[in-house]
């Protein structure tokens, strides 16, 4: 059922018990008003029976044969009270009482007539009279008392009702409404699961029943989004793996022809002239074809450990003392290039766990690639930092260099790619990117054209078993 017809019918439903539920209190207030008309009625008849009974007095004790005509005009006017309000009266105090009423009204004119055919000297006549007077106004007082009391008790049950009816109308309504906000909100929190999971890369599907609603439509669209996904997913890793062998085949063979091309030269130029050169040119030849076949070696070595990243062995370490021992091992170079080395270490760092080594590669390469974009002259600065409330420890390396174009810099830690020429083989950041990214931390640049260029290393904090909360390796 459609969320829309759900809301609909609930609300249809509240609107029927608020109707019932108004119903009976307006049935109850016609009663209410029925019975405070016979109360009114009653107080009239008891200031009419008033009136009257000094007409008696009037009559039986001076003669006053005119009180006796007061009389008969009052119980004429009672009679036309009671006849107007017939259907008022009777649903107040049913029909018998008002039968009764109106037998009474009878029996107390035949007595006033009685009286006025006797005399008012007639001492039978006067106890007839003062008889069914007091019969009218005795009736006349207890139903009035009666019907009070019946006002109250109805009006009081009248108010419990309605605070019932409140009650269950409140309680229906509440129960309704937590019943389909319970249904909505648990498939939206499974699209919002599902969204979260697509967001991260996980593509399952919601399964299980579907409410025949809006929601359950929304759910059949994001599952089958979600396997649109995972198709075009595929096929896109499918295509990066395709496109990153082409650059790596790509590298490899560029990287490769330069010092093979150099060696076939050689070994041409050796034939060709080996008679005419001395042991010395001889000598010379082949150092250089040794020179050539180290940069093979390393070119290999660089792929070997780009593809194959080593597992490192976590053990703490004190940040600082790893960029001391970093740039002592690069010094003899910064010091060649006259470059200036600065060191800004903050004091009291906590322990990184880390596989020194490693991390000091890593350094190394910053370092190495600093001095060859620095100019005579120009400074390099190494500086370490606490972030994160002290959860992470930041190493820095950076240089007043000529920088890095703002083009290249989405590209800088993809392998073969180098803004040195052949002089770089393109892989050192990418080796650097990935012992950073095993260790759970992560490597960042930022550089302008003439600005220079810094790298920044961020390593999580180390416990003192040697593991870090990103890492589960021990030492």
């Amino acid at each position: 059922m459609k969320i829309e017809r759900k809301i609909v019918l609930s609300s249809v439903f509240n609107v029927a018990l608020i109707v019932l539920t108004g119903f009976f209190a307006f049935q109850n207030m016609n009663r209410v008003l029925a019975k405070l008309r016979f109360v009114e009625i009653a107080d009239d008849l008891g200031a009419s029976f008033l009136e009257m009974r000094l007409s008696e007095k009037n009559f039986f004790l001076y003669g006053d044969a005119t009180a006796l005509d007061r009389i008969r005009a009052q119980l004429e006017e009672l009679r036309r009270s009671v006849q107007s309000a017939r259907e008022e009266i009777a649903l107040a105090v049913g029909p018998a009482d008002v039968r009764r009423l109106e037998g009474l009204l009878d029996g107390y004119s035949r007595a006033v007539e009685e009286a006025a055919r006797r005399g008012s000297a007639d001492p039978q006549a006067e106890s007839l009279v003062r008889a069914e007077g007091k019969r009218l106004k005795e009736f006349s007082e207890t139903l009035t008392r009666l019907e009070r009391r019946r006002v109250n008790d109805l009006i009081l049950a009248s108010q419990r009702v309605l605070a019932w009816s409140f009650a269950v109308i409140l309680l229906v309504g509440v129960l309704v409404s937590h019943f389909l906000s319970q249904r909505i909100v648990r498939s939206v929190r499974e699209v919002e699961k599902l969204a979260r999971s697509i967001s991260q890369g996980n593509y399952d599907r919601i399964e299980g029943r579907r409410a025949n609603d809006e929601v359950g439509a929304v759910i059949g669209a994001v599952n089958a989004m979600s396997a649109e996904l995972r198709g075009r997913e595929e096929q896109l890793v499918q295509s990066r793996k395709l496109a990153s062998l082409g650059i790596l085949t790509a590298g490899v063979a560029h990287e490769l022809t330069n010092p093979l091309n150099n060696i076939s030269m050689i070994a041409q130029t050796y034939a060709d002239v080996y008679g005419s050169l001395g042991d010395a040119d001889r000598l010379s030849l082949m150092a250089r074809v040794e020179t050539e076949t180290e940069r093979i070696r390393d070119i290999v070595k660089n792929l070997l450990d780009f593809s194959r990243s080593k597992e490192p062995r976590l053990a703490e370490a004190d940040a600082n003392e790893i960029a001391r021992r970093s740039v002592k091992l690069v010094q003899n170079i910064l010091d060649l290039s006259n470059i200036d080395t600065r060191l800004e270490l903050a004091e009291g760092l906590p322990h990184v766990a880390v596989d020194e080594h490693q991390i000091r590669q890593v350094l190394v390469n910053l370092l190495t690639n600093a001095a060859q974009a620095v100019e005579p002259g120009g400074h390099v600065v190494v500086s370490t930092r606490s972030i994160h409330g002290g959860k992470t420890v930041e190493i820095g390396v950076g240089d007043d260099g000529k920088g890095i174009q703002p083009e290249h810099l989405p590209h800088v830690f993809d392998p073969f790619f180098s803004t040195k020429g052949e002089a770089g083989t393109g892989l050192g950041l990418s080796v650097s990117y990935g012992i950073v990214k095993n260790h759970g931390g992560e490597i960042r640049v930022e550089s302008a054209p003439g600005a220079g260029t810094t790298f920044t290393i961020a390593l999580p904090v180390g416990d003192r078993d040697g593991t870090h909360p990103d890492h589960g390796h021990r030492r």
